[in-house]
Parts: structure tokens; C-alpha cells; sequence
């Protein structure tokens, strides 16, 4: 996004202050959405099958805004995911950055083509990153973990994809209604 020109070329406070708060959202709704997925709730081990907001969040920004959210805040965004889940540090970062990358790699595919399409090929990232997930914590553990929470985790992230898509959408129109 390129930062628009004031007077003689040059960018008013509150041009580049707009700018920046464009910047900022996608990454920080993401990191909202994040915290409230891993609050505390009265369900014992929620946490481990709650839905993988970051990794829609991802892969939304991707495929709908490619460059809206950098690789560095989805990698931040995941060592965020990391520090709060209880995984392995690095965990959380490498697989929403193979997400960004193989989006990233494909988006032209993606452009153009109806929702249940979208959420189609949301499944097979979904399972994709997951399976990045699980062998990264085994091979962490040095053992293969049982995967059966995760499997549970990606199949409650799959259903929601809609409605998080839906939330994505209308802050995407607000916010980006002029660029």
C-alpha cells in the first residue's frame, strides 16, 4: 500500500497516520482474535482444539489482500500463538509462514473464484498446516505425539472459516474502502 502524497508529494501527519493505522489491522485484529481464542473458559483443555484464528487470519489476509499482513507479523503472530498455546516456540511461527508462502505462491488461482472454492482450498491448508504442526512438535519431542486434539482443532477452524471470513470481510471493506 502505497502512502498517498499531500501537499508537493509529501504526506500530511494525518495521511501517514491513516496509513499507518491501515497497516495495523490486519495484524492487530488477528492478534485480538488470537487472545480471546486462548482465554480461559470453563471447557478443561479448550485451548488445545480451539479454533486456529491466526492461521484463517492468514490465509484470508493472503489470498483476499496479499501484502496486507507481512511475513514478519504472521511469524510474530505465531510466537504470539506459541507463548500463549503452550507449544513448542517456533511452532506456531513456521506454520503460518508456510501458509502465507504456499498462498503467496498460488493466489492467482485464488482471485476471482466463488466462496465454497475459497473454503475448499481453506481445508487443504488447514490440513496442510496442521500436518506441519504435528511433525514439527514431534519431531520436537522426539516422539510422534497423538494428533487426535489437533485433527479436532482444524475440523472446528474448517467450520468457522466463514464466519471469521465474514468478520474479515467487513473490517476489510471499512478499513480499505478507499485504497
Amino acid at each position: 500500500m502505497a502512502l498517498p502524497g499531500g501537499d508537493l508529494g509529501r504526506p500530511t501527519l494525518w495521511q501517514r497516520l491513516d496509513w499507518l493505522a491501515r497497516k495495523l489491522v490486519p495484524g492487530g485484529l488477528t492478534l485480538i482474535l488470537l487472545l480471546m481464542s486462548v482465554s480461559p473458559s470453563r471447557l478443561p483443555g479448550f485451548v488445545h482444539v480451539a479454533p486456529m484464528v491466526a492461521l484463517i487470519s492468514v490465509y484470508y489476509w493472503a489470498v483476499t489482500r496479499p501484502g496486507a499482513m507481512g511475513y514478519g507479523t504472521a511469524f510474530l503472530l505465531g510466537l504470539v500463538e506459541d507463548c500463549l498455546t503452550g507449544a513448542p516456540l517456533g511452532v506456531g511461527a513456521l506454520t503460518l509462514l508456510v501458509v502465507q508462502a504456499a498462498v503467496a505462491s498460488q493466489v492467482r488461482y485464488f482471485l476471482g473464484k466463488p466462496f465454497p472454492v475459497g473454503w475448499w482450498a481453506f481445508l487443504l491448508m488447514a490440513l496442510g498446516a496442521a500436518s506441519v504442526k504435528w511433525l514439527a512438535v514431534s519431531a520436537f519431542h522426539a516422539q510422534f505425539v497423538d494428533g487426535t486434539a489437533l485433527m479436532f482443532s482444524v475440523l472446528l477452524t474448517v467450520t468457522m472459516f466463514p464466519a471469521f471470513a465474514w468478520l474479515f470481510g467487513r473490517v476489510s471493506h471499512i478499513v480499505f474502502r478507499e485504497s
